[in-house]
């Protein structure tokens, strides 16, 4: 007999696999279909298709035998056995409970029918309760094929259904490749075939309808036509979506071999699945949305769970989840779960702190216990002094509380919780365990932390080394989709290697790769175009005055770009777009909003005004709305947001979603945090690099309906730095090594070198400090040392004291954290920084560009938007750096220059050399050359470790590969390069000075 390679041979392949038999339909046989068989694998019964009752959505023999065997009385008195009056009553009543209610609530919580109270499901035992295990054992997980659904003429039927005591929780649409069918077919049989207005399909009926195939999953919740949303339900596969191939079967199979056993989806049932009602604020509308966990959700919390109960308290856990993995919703099951998780028979942690900022988050942990408990004796919210000790004391179990209000909270915890076990919750984790409050939360919890009497200054400075150590009564677990080298270290799994380096990578991962190809987020690179400007400056004044070269181009630059004229015209072009390339075009089903990104308070109110008066004159409709913090001086007049947008700033976030608002101009507001699915467009007049660049536009990668593409225009950033910037958290973020200990000896050593500070100093001014003295005792020894520091070291040595102070403190605080031993001479030695930096003046450094502004005005101005790219990201897992730990060096000396020489090869840049394209080709020859040469491996080697010479010649090797890559695109520059010997070799010159002194000045 042939493989059966059919939907058929599927079906009988799961059956098998859950209940040792392919369940193939045929003439009842009630007796046997109903008895309990063997225990076998996943422990399912086959449930026979003539069973199933349409009219009340039941499996009417598994409901009657779960009943007669755990309920026998009640079971009689329905008289389940006669279709009769007295059993069409109670199963119409079990029937309008679980559509008003919804089956997981029916199953978790029974139904009340006349005198009797109807157990429907049987949960998980507690270890070593017997009565409990018989219960759990009596429920009837049943799995149907060929279910005849169908209440008309029809009789359409379904490829499975799967039943727990007889009520339907999940169905199976199947398809198989090799048919040349796939699990989008699948998806478009739910949305084509499966009426929505069907009882086994209404809202809640079911907890899951799956679309499977033999190499991916899908799920969807509420059944509504087209419109039904199915999720992605696979494992990952490189980092990306799909599945691994599997050695021993179908890669779908871990789907019924160990997500729907018996045990899994009763886990699902009691923890994860449920129902939420949100309201609407404005409209007072109620919306109920069914919720089942995606793959790795469930596998993230599965683990962490078991991470717990293995190792206890005193563990750390970095989850890497890009944005659209629904994290609020992770961190509420995790923290629920966490609640009841015991080891050995005892509670693991006594009190679960969640640390966030996002009230979204702190809903959804309330709405995900209010399915299990009651919310109010559950959850407390820390928001002042002494808070926490109330919440502990009076038994509640998680509390919640923001990054800022964390540390003062909990300064105030009494003595007697220092000896508690905690689970600590951190939401973001880049921007919440800096060291000060790390240090805070551990003096609060830890035992070390506990002042005792008559302690010497020696005692107090052991017990401060010992707070800034994580705690050991405490396990960390920091979610975050941008890990930094701290973060990485403090909390990432470390892997020790044969060479002695300690890379770190995270526990878990969910990719930005795998979120944007299963589609819950959009890529933003997709259409990412570059803007570039081209203008000239002309020398007002007859003299030819002196100024820095790099101050002058940087303030040159400034000045053109927030010119009235160039802000207008770069107003026109945003609104202009905006209106023809998305309004037009219905984008986001004509909902669509912009965020314009500005570089500070003053540039976002004269974009408000200029986007402002460019809507009126083109008779738009639409409104701007602008973003900032506090009050501002503009145009001889105080200004703040609610004086311009006329509402108050609490409103920014509503307002945008109603009409007439569609742009939000922002300076340093909404750009990391901020959740706005209907931001369709960015336009970017902003320096933007490293994870700055990837939280701002990120802020445009929430996916909803009808949004199938975003647009980023940016008038300030080249793709390269955008690339770089995005590939570090593309795939699975790792540390490439510890930060050394060592290089704090170091530090410590050349800070000694300078004698601004004497040993005796230290000392004296830490007793002082710990012993709680009067401030005016603190400030001679200080004083004293600053004198040194003036007189003493010239403009380099104070320079470079002061930088390598400041990467002590930073060393310190961070290693401090994490470090097995202490040091009492750092600990001492970064008390006293602590307060020696503040009070180190900067050395006197005039500026030699000032002036520059009032000699010159712009000639003329002009913008050419380039073609949109698509930014391809390396398909690989990143390595970053460990936090650095190099002090300042010396200051660079300034490079003066004729106010003419400045302007002339200002302008050069951007026009005055007689080209076909002049603009294109000094683009390429000032920046985008040197920046391709200066990326180059070999060459990037031979500025740091060889000397010049050698390094020019890398260069000059890098540069030809550059230029030859130029061919293609532009002959005639590539012809002048190599025919043209004086041409030639202003090239070379200038781009080996423009990167090798680039690169001296970044080290």
């Amino acid at each position: 007999m042939r493989t059966d390679t059919s939907e058929r041979g599927l079906e009988r392949l799961i059956c098998t696999a859950l209940t040792g038999s392919p369940c193939d339909p045929g003439p009842d046989t009630p007796d046997e279909a109903r008895e309990r068989p063997a225990a076998y694998g996943a422990g399912w019964l086959c449930g026979a298709p003539e069973d199933y009752d349409p009219e009340y959505c039941v499996d009417l023999a598994q409901l009657s035998a779960f009943l007669r065997e755990t309920q026998p009385r009640a079971a009689e008195a329905l008289d389940l056995g006669l279709d009769g009056s007295t059993r069409r009553k109670f199963l119409a009543r079990l029937q309008g409970e679980s559509s008003r209610r919804g089956t997981i609530d029916v199953l978790r919580h029974g139904i009340k029918h006349g005198p009797h109270h109807l157990d429907l499901f049987f949960g998980t035992p507690s270890p070593g309760n017997v009565k409990a295990e018989e219960r759990y054992a009596a429920n009837r997980f049943s799995v149907t094929r060929q279910l005849r659904y169908s209440r008309d003429a029809t009789r359409r039927a379904l490829d499975l259904v799967l039943f727990i005591n007889g009520l339907p929780v999940a169905t199976f649409e199947l398809k198989n490749s090799l048919t040349k069918q796939t699990v989008a077919d699948a998806v478009q049989q739910y949305m084509r075939d499966r009426d929505p207005r069907e009882r086994l399909f209404e809202f809640g009926r079911c907890v899951v309808h799956f679309a499977v195939d033999d190499h991916q999953v899908r799920f969807c919740t509420q059944l509504k036509g087209k419109a039904s949303w199915f999720l992605p339900f696979n494992q990952g596969w490189n980092d990306g979506t799909g599945n691994p191939p599997n050695p021993n079967g179908l890669k779908t199979d871990y789907l019924w071999k160990r997500i729907l056993t018996r045990s899994g989806l009763t886990d699902i049932l009691e923890n994860y699945a449920q129902i939420v009602t949100t309201k609407d604020e404005k409209t007072g509308r109620k919306r109920r949305t069914q919720i089942w966990p995606r793959f790795h959700q469930l596998d993230v919390v599965r683990k962490l769970l078991a991470g717990a109960r293995q190792d206890g308290a005193g563990r750390r856990y970095l989850i890497q989840h890009s944005a659209g993995s629904g994290k609020s919703n992770s961190i509420a099951w995790l923290a629920h779960q966490l609640i009841g998780l015991a080891r050995d028979g005892a509670t693991v942690f006594d009190s679960i702190v969640v640390v966030t900022d996002r009230r979204i988050l702190d809903q959804q942990i309330r709405d995900t216990i209010r399915q299990f408990a009651q919310v109010g004796s559950t959850v407390g919210h820390a928001e002042r002094s002494g808070d926490l000790r109330k919440f502990i004391s009076g038994g509640k179990k998680i509390i919640i509380s923001t990054v800022q209000k964390f540390p003062y909270i909990l300064e105030e915890i009494g003595g007697e919780h220092r000896g508690r076990s905690f689970a600590i919750v951190i939401d973001e984790a880049h921007s919440s365990q800096g060291g000060r409050t790390s240090a805070a939360v551990s003096m609060a919890l830890g035992t070390a932390g506990a002042e005792e009497d008559d302690e010497t200054v020696e005692d107090k400075i052991n017990r401060l080394m010992e707070a800034k150590k994580l705690l050991p009564n405490a396990s960390y677990f920091a979610f975050t989709a941008t890990p930094k080298n701290k973060t990485l270290e403090i909390f990432g799994d470390p892997e020790p290697q044969t060479d002695g380096t300690v890379p770190h990578r995270p526990f878990h991962s969910y990719t930005m790769k795998q979120a944007i190809q299963e589609g819950f987020i959009l890529d933003v690179l997709k259409h990412y175009t570059p803007v570039y400007s081209y203008y000239k400056l002309v020398k007002t004044v007859e003299a030819d005055p002196a100024f820095d070269t790099k101050r002058a181009k940087k303030k040159l630059r400034r000045y053109v770009e927030s010119h009235e004229h160039a802000i207008r015209l770069k107003a026109e072009i945003m609104v202009d777009h905006f209106h023809e390339q998305v309004l037009a075009f219905n984008k986001i089903g004509g909902q669509a909003r912009a965020m314009v990104v500005t570089s500070g308070i003053e540039r976002a109110v004269q974009y408000y005004h200029a986007v402002r008066d460019y809507l009126v004159e083109r008779k738009s409709r639409w409104k701007a709305i602008v973003a900032f913090s506090g009050e501002h001086e503009f145009g001889g007049a105080k200004v703040s947001e609610a004086s311009l947008n006329g509402f108050p700033s609490n409103k920014i976030a509503d307002r945008i979603q109603e009409d007439p608002y569609r742009f939000l101009i922002c300076a340093d507001k909404f750009q990391t945090g901020y959740d706005e699915p209907l931001l369709h467009s960015m336009y970017v007049d902003k320096v933007l690099s490293g994870i700055k660049a990837v939280q701002t536009l990120s802020r445009l990668n929430r996916a909803r309906p009808q949004k199938h593409d975003v647009f980023v225009l940016d008038f300030m950033n080249d793709a390269d730095t955008i690339e770089l910037a995005f590939a570090d958290y593309y795939r699975t973020t790792i540390l490439s090594e510890e930060t050394d200990p060592n290089k704090l000896h170091d530090l410590k050593a050349a800070l000694d070198g300078y004698q601004v500070y004497a040993a005796s100093q230290i000392d004296d001014l830490v007793t002082l400090y710990l012993g709680g003295a009067d401030r005016d005792r603190l400030d001679p020894i200080l004083d004293a040392c600053v004198a040194v520091y003036r007189e003493q070291l010239d403009e380099d040595g104070q320079v470079d004291f002061k930088g390598k102070a400041k990467a002590f403190l930073r060393t310190y605080g961070f290693l401090a954290q994490i470090l097995p031993y202490t040091n009492a001479e750092w600990e001492k030695l970064s008390i006293f920084l602590d307060f020696l930096v503040p009070k180190l003046p900067a050395p006197v450094e005039e500026d030699l560009s000032k002036g520059i502004l009032e000699v010159i005005d712009m000639d003329s101005y002009r913008v050419e938007k380039q073609a949109a790219v698509k930014i391809q990201l390396p398909d690989a897992d990143a390595e970053i750096e460990p936090v650095p730990t190099s002090g300042a060096g010396r200051k660079p000396e300034p490079e003066l220059d004729r106010l003419s020489n400045i302007l002339r090869t200002f302008n050069d840049q951007f026009g005055n050399i007689p080209w076909t394209d002049a603009d294109r080709v000094h683009k390429l020859l000032t920046e985008d050359i040197p920046n391709r040469v200066a990326a180059d491996t070999a060459y990037q080697n031979a500025r740091k470790y060889s000397d010049k010479q050698n390094a020019r010649i890398e260069h000059d090797k890098a540069l030809l590969r550059v230029m030859t890559g130029l061919l293609k695109d532009d002959t005639e520059l590539f012809k002048q390069f190599m025919d043209n010997e004086s041409f030639r070799r202003w090239v070379t010159d200038t781009v080996f000075g423009l990167t090798y002194e680039a690169s001296g000045t970044d080290d």
